[in-house]
Parts: C-alpha cells; structure tokens; sequence
C-alpha cells in the first residue's frame, strides 16, 4: 500500500454475486478495465472470492469482490457458496448479475431479498445482452427503484453507465461514513492530546499500528495537538506540557501503568475503545464486559481478532487477554482464538466474546459479527473494554461518553 493510498477497510466494499456463468467475472474485469478475475466458460471457475483493492474512476477508492456462484454443487461448491455468502457481511454496494437469457432465478430472488433484510443498497444487472434479439424492458419494479439495468461485458455496452450508477451508491456510502470521526468530535481546535504508544516486542518496527496512525490524523485533522509518547515517558511529557491536555489515549496493554500516571481530572481512554464507538457499538461491548463477572468454571471464551499478524511470545490476543481474564475472574476457563475473516456462525459453545478493535475490519463486517452475537445472546465485548474491567478502571475510560458513562452508575 501506498503512502496515499486509503486503506482497505476504510474503502467501500462493492461485492459481486449471481450464479455461475452469469458472468460476474466478465463483468468486474469490465468494470475494472483489468482482468481481476479468471474467465471461462466452465462453470465455478471462480472458487473463492477474489478481493482487490483499487482507484477506480469515476467512483474513488473501492474494494471489489468477485464472487463463486452461489449455485455451485457438491462438497466444495457448499464451501465455496457459504464463503461467498460470509462476504455479504462486509458488502457495501451489492451487484447481482443475472444472465439476461435466462432472467432472474429462485437463488437470485433469494440474494436479493438478503440484500434488502442487510440493508445492503444494490444493483441488478443482467449482462449478456448482446445474446438478446432486443433488449426487453425492465420489470415495473426495477424501473421504479432504478436499480437495474440491461449490459454486455463482452462488448463493454452500457457498463459506463453501470459504472456511474455504483459511482453514485458509493459517494452516499462513503459520505455516510465520512460523517463518524474517530475522536474529533471529543475535541476543539488547539487542545492538546496525549496519544501513548508503547514500543515492546509486539510493537511492528519502524511504524505505528493502524488505530494509532488514524486516531494521530483525526487529531491532527481536527486542529488539534497530537503529542506522542511511550508509557514510560508519559509523567516526564506531561510535567513538560505545562497545561493540562484535553484528553489522553493510551494502547489498552499500558492501560493500568497510564491510569495511575494520569492526573484524575484528565479524561483518558484507549485506541480500542475509541474504535468500539467508531466501527463497533460501544453500549453493547460495556455491556458484554459485565460477563466477566459472571464466568463460571469450565467456560470457554472466544477470542478474534479482525487482522492476521505474526504472534509474539506476549500476544495481547493469545497470552495477555486470557491472563489477564483468569486472574480477574479466579476461574479455570478455556480461550479459543480466530483471526482475519474467520468468526464461527454457531457462537453458542462460548460464554463470552472478546473481539479487537476491528481496524482491519470495515464498518460493515464489524458490526455484522456483533449482531451475530447478540442474536444468539452471547456477550460480545472489546479489547480495551475487558482490559479497562480486568483492570478496574473502565468507568473512567469511557466517561467521556455520557451515554455510555450514565450506564455504569
């Protein structure tokens, strides 16, 4: 990635279904103006979904997601259809291709009924129109919504036009998104904020990890002061201030070290609990956390994380969190881990959910896998919640939010 480039799971997420031989693929390579995906008249040629981040003119910074059919037969095409359905939980802007031939089918009413339940905006498109004697009108329905339209990928007809529709549904997507802020709206112009930063053996060298850089440029973009500095500098940054910062955010694992050298009039919090707010829900992870007071001998809990880094001898995910979780509960508890894309649908085994931040996660995918937990009245907390409970201190890490703070009273 470059150092311009936007990164993926701020980008909006445009996804391509249909069945196979609809020709998804023909259609994303023509949208694109790339071959993205592999072509053929074999049907299932695309056998996991294909991903690519991109620029894309005239809609902007996208991820485009190809699709296996949903069709597809046998013990690896059931796979290869659910791995295909797992992508709807990230999917922005979704794009049902239809060969034009053949017209809309059982599984394509089925994918757009989903579409409507996600509340995922959508086009249909019926490609291969170049086969049709003459191109029919579009059903009464489709004609009211404007969300469908008649296309050939293989003689590029109509696919402007397709391109400017998706354009259109990711500027309201990305406007959509462009309204939440990370931490701006807790600020004014000129405060100054204290963003602590340990640099330990989990620390990735020479670069900060992505909730920090993007928690630094809202600061930044805010007019406010960003101030950085390791835990074990914070007393001498603070003396050295000569004002009282508006606020201090700290890595959840310094938490406990960063509380106790933390003036009690400064308002604190952490990178994980401010990504709780920003692509989470913050209420729902406070209240998941009141489950650690309720685990009981022989519970399992789950902990994912939405990235898939190199663990370390002292992986908060692996190591720290089930410490730190056994020796605030005083229970034998077992811990079961996932990581990148993989989240069980079945989270009836667990008693309690830990999930991170989800930076590598875009807003959709985030908030699909806490619905999931809360359909199936399983507690779902954060990183940095369960570190501010283990710990003691998670009153004060989110009085910042009024809502939230008014509950723990």
């Amino acid at each position: 990635m470059g150092l311009n480039d936007k990164v993926s799971a701020e980008r909006v997420h445009i996804g391509f279904f249909g069945l196979r031989n609809a020709g998804k693929s023909s259609v994303v390579n023509a949208v694109t103006g790339q071959s993205l995906s592999l072509v053929s008249e074999t049907k299932g040629t695309t056998t996991d979904p294909v991903q690519k981040a991109m620029e894309l003119l005239p809609i902007g910074p996208v991820v485009i997601i190809d699709t296996p059919g949903i069709d597809d037969v046998g013990t690896l095409g059931e796979m290869r259809v659910k791995r295909a359905m797992q992508v709807l939980d990230k999917t922005d802007i979704a794009i049902l291709v239809v060969d034009a031939e053949k017209g809309l089918q059982q599984a394509d009413q089925e994918l757009l009924k989903l579409f409507e339940e996600k509340k995922i905006p959508h086009i249909t498109v019926y490609n291969k129109s170049d086969l049709l004697a003459t191109v029919p009108s579009l059903p009464e329905k489709q004609q009211e919504k404007n969300d469908a339209i008649y296309v050939s990928a293989k003689s590029g007809d109509q696919i402007y036009e397709l391109k400017e529709r998706i354009g259109a549904l990711t500027k309201a997507a990305s406007e959509k998104a462009n309204e939440k802020r990370i931490v701006a709206d807790l600020i004014q112009p000129e405060d100054v904020v204290v963003l602590v930063v340990p640099i330990d053996s989990a620390a990735p060298k020479g670069r900060l990890i992505l909730p920090q850089q993007q928690t630094i440029r809202d600061v930044l973009e805010s007019g406010a002061i960003s101030v950085v500095t390791r835990e074990t500098e914070l007393p001498q940054t603070l003396r050295a201030l000569g004002k009282k910062p508006a606020l201090v955010i700290t890595d959840s694992q310094a938490f406990q070290k960063v509380n106790a050298d933390t003036p009690a009039d400064v308002p604190l919090t952490s990178f994980s609990i401010l990504f709780a707010r920003y692509k989470g829900d913050l209420k729902e992870a406070v209240h998941g956390a009141a489950q650690l007071d309720k685990l009981q001998n022989g519970d399992t809990v789950l902990i994912s994380e939405g990235c898939t880094h190199h663990r370390q001898c002292g992986d908060i995910g692996t190591v720290k969190l089930p410490n730190w979780i056994r020796n605030y509960t005083g229970k034998e508890l077992s811990f079961e881990f996932t990581s990148g894309g993989e989240f069980p649908d079945d989270l009836s085994p667990y008693a309690l959910v830990v999930h991170c931040g989800g930076c590598m996660l875009n807003d959709r995918e985030m908030k699909a896998r806490i619905a999931r937990a809360v359909a199936q009245n399983v507690p779902i907390t954060n990183y940095g919640i369960c570190i501010a409970q283990v710990h003691g201190i998670l009153k004060r890490s989110v009085e910042l939010f009024s809502d939230v703070a008014a509950e723990l009273q």
